[in-house]
């Protein structure tokens, strides 16, 4: 059984659709966003029209009404082009539009999408210079003061920050309360006192703007609260489990980039009279990167499935996050030698793939962090 067997025809034609414009209209811009560090401006356009940037979203406010798993499918076909325009979606999907999804009033929801599915990049705000895999260390504040509350502080390594116009910021209303006076706010590009500090030069994933986020003495309308006040650090950890999927997506989508890569090469490359893809050696390095990758794509799919049946996942979450960063940097690694020296310079894909890997052990919590989650949870 294969990954393919497990899709529905309404999902095998999504995924057709979306790899079709991943082809089209993102690979030739790839080279040039990678230089230029940045995402191109009417790529993020084409984003929001073909309705990758509210897929899960209900039609009522513009979506595409599909589901979390497709959202997946999506980050994946993306990502096998270029994983930074795929955690630009990713972002968008699994993290801002699901933390609507679960947190949101009425009211929030019906002023909110319909922005963040038609046009608005949002963006999700919680790690800070003394709060990383410790995040709920953080330093941010915010007083209630003359009917609103009044936020200071500054994030850091926030991903789609540079193109962002809706912020979830993540501040401490208590502090005498620990992590249980952290509250999660909505705000706006527009609001006074809220900047984009320093984007931060990468190794990889260039095309994703990752910035700082300062804000200074924002007043924020108490109907701008998400969730409950006190309630933010339960709307982080379980908006991160759900975006640890979107991240195995992005990772399993850079796995196949780099294995397709590498064996169209090993079909062309000649040496000693044949094609390399001949030699025993490249053939059982070819056959050990489809069986990882397939392995993880289908745990991968399995939480995304999890997820949607309203299933614990976070284990599964955590589990598909782990071996697909571990994949994707092994396979990045391989293929590129796959290609001898070739895969050291740019003029072959292999070397982006391989500076575009090492981010997934990273992000949304280490593969340390992963494996004290999965520890915790499993059942033996």
């Amino acid at each position: 059984m294969t990954a393919l067997t497990l899709l529905t025809e309404e999902e095998q034609f999504f995924q057709s659709e979306i790899a079709k414009f991943a082809q089209n209209q993102v690979a030739p811009k790839v080279v040039q966003m990678d230089e230029a560090e940045a995402l191109d401006p009417q790529l993020l356009t084409q984003c929001f029209e073909m309705g990758l940037m509210g897929i899960d979203v209900d039609p009522k406010y513009g979506g595409t009404g599909g589901s979390f798993f497709m959202s997946c499918l999506a980050i994946e076909e993306i990502s096998k082009i270029d994983p930074g325009v795929g955690v630009c979606i990713d972002v968008q999907n699994t993290l801002v539009n699901n933390i609507f999804h679960r947190w949101a009033n009425a009211a929030q929801q019906a002023k909110f999408f319909p922005q963040l599915v038609s046009g608005k990049v949002g963006c999700f705000c919680l790690t800070e210079a003394d709060s990383g895999s410790d995040a709920f260390a953080l330093q941010s504040r915010a007083v209630w003061q003359d009917n609103a509350w009044v936020l200071t502080g500054k994030k850091i390594f926030i991903t789609n920050a540079m193109e962002a116009e809706i912020f979830v910021f993540f501040a401490n209303a208590a502090p005498e309360k620990g992590y249980k006076g952290i509250t999660a706010f909505i705000l706006e590009k527009n609001m006074l006192g809220l900047s984009i500090g320093k984007k931060e030069k990468k190794l990889g994933i260039r095309a994703s703007s990752t910035c700082e986020v300062i804000v200074d003495q924002v007043r924020v309308p108490a109907e701008n609260v998400l969730g409950e006040v006190g309630k933010g650090y339960k709307v982080a950890i379980e908006t991160l489990n759900e975006g640890r999927i979107g991240i195995a997506a992005q990772m399993v989508g850079l796995a196949q980039g780099a294995f397709s890569g590498a064996l169209r090469y090993a079909r062309e490359r000649v040496q000693f009279g044949k094609s390399i893809n001949s030699f025993q050696g490249v053939q059982f390095q070819l056959a050990r990167m489809a069986t990882e990758i397939e392995a993880a794509k289908l745990l991968m799919y399995n939480a995304a499935r999890l997820k949607d049946a309203g299933k614990p996942f976070a284990k599964e979450a955590a589990m598909a996050k782990y071996l697909g960063s571990e994949v994707a940097e092994k396979v990045a690694s391989v293929s590129l030698e796959i290609y001898g020296g070739y895969g050291f310079v740019k003029e072959f894909p292999a070397e982006k793939f391989y500076r575009d890997a090492k981010i997934g052990k990273l992000y949304e919590g280490t593969s340390n962090l992963q494996l004290q989650t999965i520890f915790k949870i499993i059942d033996l």
